[in-house]
């Protein structure tokens, strides 16, 4: 008789979606990703991080990475194994390189997206995107030790 020992089965799970380069297309970015880590029952704390960083590299590459008639793509790996999250935005628009711009005054009505990103996650960076765009990409580590810990109540 043979015994086997049950192991817990890692998963990674993956989303990809295509969506117009338009105001609407990176809401929708941002409301999609919201429904797939849900669904992955992920933690409201993640969720919430994510949904930031969702919202401003899709903003990012609607406004900065737009070529007329073209798409943008949302990818996102939920990845068990290593606890870590990465979102992944990629446009057309490959000599455009996001960079987080000097300090600016509160006047400014831009330019704060990217400090929020960095914010956010752990790491972030880009890469190209053949044939010529690229990838502005984020990680969020989803361990429970960076996550607050609860308020004690009374």
């Amino acid at each position: 008789m043979h015994a086997s020992t049950s192991q817990p089965c890692a998963a990674v799970r993956t989303f990809a979606q295509r969506l117009s380069s338009t105001r609407r297309g990176a809401r929708l970015a941002r409301l999609l990703a919201v429904e797939r880590l849900t669904a992955w029952e992920t933690s409201p704390h993640v969720i919430e991080r994510a949904e930031h960083v969702v919202a401003e590299l899709a903003a990012n590459a609607v406004l900065h990475g737009r070529v007329q008639g073209r798409d943008f793509l949302l990818a996102m790996t939920l990845d068990d194994t290593v606890g870590a999250l990465r979102i992944a935005v990629s446009d057309m628009r490959g000599e455009r390189r996001p960079a987080i711009p000097p300090e600016r005054g509160p006047d400014h009505e831009s330019g704060r997206g990217l400090l929020l990103v960095d914010a956010l996650t752990d790491r972030w960076g880009t890469e190209s995107f053949p044939p010529s765009g690229k990838t502005v990409w984020a990680e969020l580590l989803c361990h429970p030790s960076r996550q607050p810990s609860p308020t004690p109540r009374p």
